[in-house]
């Protein structure tokens, strides 16, 4: 599936925010309410030099990221967001030497709150790193 990303929302997300630019966040897609990322492997994502893993906080950040992408993709327009809630869900540790592709679908929208579902995985989707829940506010009105 793939989509076509809005420009100005897609670059402002892997390229202006800060946190996501240092950790090489990509916008693989978004649309229809979805939006998928992913992260490059780089030796300074290491969490642990001897087992050669992506740390959890780029996990973690990699999936808030991707949600907040879908919450964006669902209302189509650029707009302030925050977390409200993210709950995630540990499978696994990443593969030694591997990247991260997460996606996110928005299913729910409320005048002042979105919620979204989240999946993380390395080399095959079907073999989970991680899921995540979450709850955004939106500022600014639905």
């Amino acid at each position: 599936m793939s989509f076509n990303i809005p420009g100005d929302i897609g670059e402002h997300m892997s390229r202006v925010v800060p946190h996501a630019k240092a950790l090489g966040f990509e916008v693989v897609s978004m649309g229809d309410g979805r939006g998928m990322m992913r992260t490059p492997f780089r030796d300074e994502l290491v969490g642990d030099p001897d087992t050669g893993v992506i740390a959890s906080g780029v996990v973690t950040a990699l999936l808030d990221h991707v949600c907040g992408l879908a919450v964006h993709a669902a209302r189509n327009n650029a707009f302030p967001t925050a977390t409200l809630d993210l709950r995630i869900d540990y499978m696994r540790p990443a593969a030694p030497g591997a990247g991260l592709t997460a996606e996110a679908h928005c299913y729910k929208i409320t005048r002042s709150i979105a919620f979204v579902r989240a999946e993380a995985w390395d080399v095959d989707r079907s073999d989970l790193v991680a899921t995540a829940q979450a709850a955004f506010i939106l500022q600014g009105g639905a």
